[in-house]
């Protein structure tokens, strides 16, 4: 249901239930969480890449699972969305780089799984959608991110539709990052997830951090917050071995200690 491989610093975590287009029921989303928070705890990893097996990154909720829900009462609908909920809180949040690999469609959930990406390389050929409100139903545990990702604006107009849209358009409006033809996919994110290589770790874990602490607050509430952050950082070890290795022409300690490819 859920794969996982880690090479040379980088965590490959892959849904595969290709046969229900990779979507979510109990299981899945359970896998996930553990997996996200296990990964992001464990040092040999700089990057994680989120992919689909088969034709569709993830076609949102498993039908099975949607038809048991309509037997579950008031509380249990309750905990098995704060489950998801807090599956999708736990990718957001780990330290780590998370690159979303996206094919064929990311639909419901699966446009949830985008938004909590820190970079998204997709299929250029591939299909958007925050299909809920066309089951009767609301996008109600992805709406945190999504409008963190995508703003208020685009999102009341593709989640009150419903619509699918291309990925041009997710590109467009800040879902997407980068687009590639469907065979250069994964070429186009092992480049991104090179990059890490030459950045710090703890500024890349503490900058993202950082910035969700900082999107919740008002500026003069994260005046000293951003203050103490930078300086916290500039005397750490990396700090000052990054800035140290800049103004002497050369490599930090950390650059290429893991080669993600």
């Amino acid at each position: 249901m859920l794969e996982i491989a880690v090479d040379a610093g980088v965590a490959r975590v892959t849904l595969s239930r290709p046969d229900v287009r990779n979507a979510f029921n109990a299981e899945l989303i359970a896998q996930l969480h553990a997996a996200f928070e296990k990964l992001g705890a464990d040092e040999r990893v700089r990057v994680i890449v989120l992919a689909g097996a088969g034709k569709a990154f993830c076609g949102g909720a498993d039908i099975s699972w949607m038809r048991a829900s309509l037997e579950l009462t008031y509380e249990a609908n309750v905990a098995d969305a704060a489950a998801m909920s807090r599956m999708f809180r736990a990718i957001d949040r780990t330290p780590k780089l998370v690159i979303g690999r996206v094919q064929g469609a990311a639909l419901g959930g699966g446009a949830g799984l985008a938004a909590v990406c820190d970079v998204v390389v997709a299929a250029d050929d591939a299909l958007f959608g925050f299909t809920e409100t066309k089951l009767g139903i609301l996008p109600a545990v992805i709406s945190p991110f999504v409008l963190a990702k995508i703003g208020h604006s685009h999102a009341r107009a593709l989640a009150l539709t419903g619509e699918r849209f291309a990925a041009r358009r997710a590109l467009a409006i800040g879902l997407v990052h980068e687009l590639a033809s469907p065979v250069a996919l994964d070429d186009a994110v092992a480049r991104i997830a090179g990059e890490i290589a030459s950045a710090s770790p703890s500024a890349v874990a503490r900058t993202k951090a950082l910035f969700a602490t900082v999107r919740e607050r008002t500026y003069d509430a994260t005046l000293d917050l951003t203050a103490s952050a930078i300086a916290e950082q500039r005397t750490s070890p990396e700090g000052q071995d990054g800035l140290r290795a800049f103004l002497e022409k050369r490599r930090p300690a950390w650059h290429g200690a893991t080669q993600p490819h």
